[in-house]
This record gives C-alpha cells, structure tokens and sequence, in this order.
C-alpha cells in the first residue's frame, strides 16, 4: 500500500474508525490487495454494522467527508475525492435475491493486518462469488477469486469452509485455475 489517493483516504478512514470505535472490515479490491493480488481499484469498500454506519455519518460528514446524496450508504472522501463504499452486516451481496449468504458483522470475520483491518480470505471469496453469481456484469468478483485462489495456492478442499450457494462456483474456478496457457510460456 502506497500513497495513491485510495490508500491515503482508506488510512484517514480507518483513523476516524478507531477514534470513533467503530468495528470495520476492508472489503473489496483493498482487501483483495492485501491477501496477495495487487490489482488497481480507485474506490473504498468496508464492512460495518448499520449502528457503526449511523455513528460514523453522525460524527463525521461534513468533517472531510460527504454523502454522495441524502441518506446514501455511499460517502467521499473530500480531501482525496475517493468513493467510499459502506457494506452493511446482515445485508445480501449480489443483486439481493435471498441466497444464505449474507455480509457479516466485521467483528466476526476481520484480521489485522499492517494496522488495518480485513476481511478475512475465506469470506472475502464467499462474498466475491456471491456478487459473481448473482450479478453477470461483475467478472471483475469472479477475476479477483481466480486470482486470489492461484496467488494463495488455494486447494479444491478450500470450498467446504464457504457457504454451500458458492461452493460449485469455487469449485470452477479452482479447476481453470489448474489449466495452463500453452502460448505463454
């Protein structure tokens, strides 16, 4: 992590996080980056809880940063003019079509790391194929678990730990994951 625009607003956020107590959880391409696959994403996404949402927009709007419009979930950083995205726990990733996977309370499911707090890897990819399966314009979801699974050196049996709606999804994408491109090499 680096001082581009996304990782500086997510280093304010996370300050303003822990001077408020609220519990978070990174998501998204941040947290994507930081178990293992550096790819580029210009915006912030993390997990909350709706009580931590309404604590963080009571004390902090309009103190660096804005609603995107009234009563939105989604803020920005005004310093650095980054999106930042707020996952609410007990919400549905995806298109929200009931499925059993739902976002977690990040107190349950966030590991430290460098002082920031993550989503863990298993539920980072249970919530990337969620959104992969239930939205078709986001490969990007299913990209990310592509990568994440070959840079981890995930096995096949990494699937039983993941909520059964994803688990043949995995299960693919571990498969292509074993193929090699003749062309490349």
């Amino acid at each position: 992590m680096g001082t581009a625009d996304v990782h500086v607003a997510l280093a304010r956020l996370v300050r303003r996080f822990d001077e408020l107590g609220i519990v978070y959880a990174v998501c998204g391409g941040l947290a994507v980056h930081a178990h293992g696959y550096a790819r580029t994403t210009t915006d912030v996404d993390v997990l909350v809880t709706a009580d931590g949402l309404r604590r963080f927009k009571e004390a902090s709007l309009g103190l660096g940063w804005l609603e995107r419009f009234a009563g939105s979930r989604g803020v920005r950083d005004t310093e650095r003019r980054v999106p930042i995205d707020f996952l609410i726990a007990g919400g549905i990733p995806g298109d929200g079509t009931p499925h059993g996977v739902v976002f977690p309370d990040p107190a349950e499911v966030a590991i430290e790391k460098a002082g920031t707090r993550y989503v863990t890897l298993a539920k980072l990819i249970e919530l990337k194929l969620a959104s992969g399966l239930t939205l078709p314009h986001r490969l990007q979801d299913l990209a990310d678990v592509a990568r994440l699974i070959e840079v981890n050196g995930l096995g096949e049996h990494f699937a039983a730990g993941l909520h059964p709606f994803v688990q043949a999804k995995y299960a693919e994408l571990w498969r292509n994951a074993q193929l090699r491109d003749p062309h490349a090499e």
